[in-house]
């Protein structure tokens, strides 16, 4: 029952979750149908795979928006034979679309695999689960046996477990950990300047971006590009948490206004605000879920797609303590290689706390911008960034309890327990009265 291209149009790569398929190779060979490989040189294939990916215009999928076909291009382009590490890290805590793609469909990410690899001519395929996470290694094992006895796989991946922490899936820190150091980020000016270990250039790919490119090589690029919008085309995942009935990963064609994606997610009322792009993005107002989720049309608002992730805030809750507990949260996830990220996301965490709690006033909140412009683009990595980021959007959407808090008349929900999930969430801990 392998799907036509024309019956694929929004559900894509988790159209095996709608047909209600197991992981198995069988039913996923059966939903989805064999990448052609096509009869004529290796090198003809590989060439007219690139120029689909290219037609797509597929930007990936983990967070920064890097033009695959770009980033394929430079792999292919290097000296020695790259290494290709597939990115199942998910260090956001609110993000779940590794674990769907991995434990549901993993013959499409391990497809996806095998055409990057190909594409730039790597030889050695790791893919990268995070430590604690033992069943979804399991899942790729298996899926990896299957394969192996249907021998699909020019390349075998092998398995690696680095670490589980908030930066561990950010890329240059993945590379670090692999090459046998401490799974350190560092400060890269562009992603056009390659990774290496060793003198081994390294590519990284995101598993949902891999699962398209997986799609892509059956279908085409011009199919993908009929769903999306011109500058933004194709489907994404998004993981939807917070006030909802329940946490869950959708799949929604990119420029679909917000309140649908919410809707599809099952929620019906309003919400207060919105968290969009993951913990290290910004909130946008609940008055604007008709804007296109989508970059260029979220970049207006000050958001992002990001990580691909929307919190959902219902109203009543205080949006100034949710980011209080998220902001603590990166704090202890810093790396503590800079100085911004050592000194200044405690800092700005402290004062963040003391604002939600009614322990503020003006001068605290002029002092939190100071730092705020302080931290801002010195780190050594993002991670400092997507604090800052997080924390002046909070002071904007929620400006009206930024005024009450600051004059010691915190909004009733500071104190309730948090809507988002925050890992080792210790609530709010007020500082002592006078303390700086």
């Amino acid at each position: 029952m392998t799907l036509a291209p024309q019956t694929i149009a929004t559900t894509r790569v988790l159209a095996a979750l709608q047909a209600g398929a197991g992981p198995d190779l069988a039913a996923h060979i059966d939903i989805y149908g064999r990448v052609p490989r096509g009869h004529s040189r290796r090198e003809r294939w590989v060439e007219r795979l690139l120029d689909e990916i290219a037609q797509s215009g597929i930007t990936g999928r983990g967070g920064a928006g890097f033009p695959v076909a770009r980033k394929l291009e430079l792999g292919a382009a290097q000296r020695h034979r790259p290494m290709l590490l597939v990115n199942a890290m998910e260090g956001e805590p609110a993000s779940a679309k590794d674990r769907v793609l991995l434990n549901r469909v993993p013959h499409l990410v391990l497809d996806g695999t095998q055409v990057a690899a190909a594409v730039v001519g790597a030889g050695d395929v790791r893919v990268c689960v995070p430590a604690n996470r033992p069943v979804l290694a399991q899942s790729v094992r298996h899926a990896l046996s299957e394969r192996a006895r249907a021998r699909l796989d020019p390349v075998i991946p092998t398995i690696e477990q680095p670490p589980a922490h908030y930066a561990a899936g950010e890329e240059s820190a993945l590379a670090d950990w692999v090459a046998g150091r401490d799974g350190l980020p560092s400060f890269r000016v562009s992603k056009a300047n390659p990774l290496t270990i060793r003198r081994r250039p390294v590519i990284v790919h995101n598993v949902e971006t891999l699962a398209h490119l997986a799609l892509i090589a059956r279908y085409g690029g011009e199919w993908f590009r009929s769903a999306g919008l011109p500058d933004a085309p194709g489907t994404t995942l998004v993981t939807i948490s917070g006030a909802v009935p329940a946490p869950e990963v959708i799949e929604v064609a990119l420029g679909t206004p917000i309140a649908e994606v919410l809707e599809q997610a099952g929620v019906t009322e309003t919400p207060q605000a919105i968290l969009l792009g993951g913990y290290g993005g910004s909130w946008l107002s609940g008055e604007d879920l008709g804007t296109p989720y989508a970059p260029a049309p979220l970049a207006t608002m000050r958001a992002s797609v990001g990580t691909g992730v929307i919190g959902v805030l219902p109203q009543g809750a205080c949006g100034l303590a949710e980011t209080a507990r998220i902001v603590s949260y990166l704090s202890d996830q810093k790396a503590r290689q800079c100085g911004p990220c050592t000194f200044g996301l405690p800092a700005i965490a402290e004062d963040m706390v003391r604002l939600a709690v009614g322990r503020g006033d003006s001068a605290l909140v002029e002092r939190l911008r100071l730092r705020l412009d302080a931290v801002e683009g010195r780190g050594a990595c993002r991670l400092p960034d997507g604090a800052v980021r997080l924390t002046r959007s909070a002071l904007s959407i929620f400006a009206a309890d930024v005024h009450s808090h600051s004059r010691h008349h915190p909004c009733p929900g500071w104190n309730h327990r948090g809507v988002l999930e925050v890992p080792n969430d210790r609530g709010l801990r007020p500082a002592p009265r006078g303390r700086r």
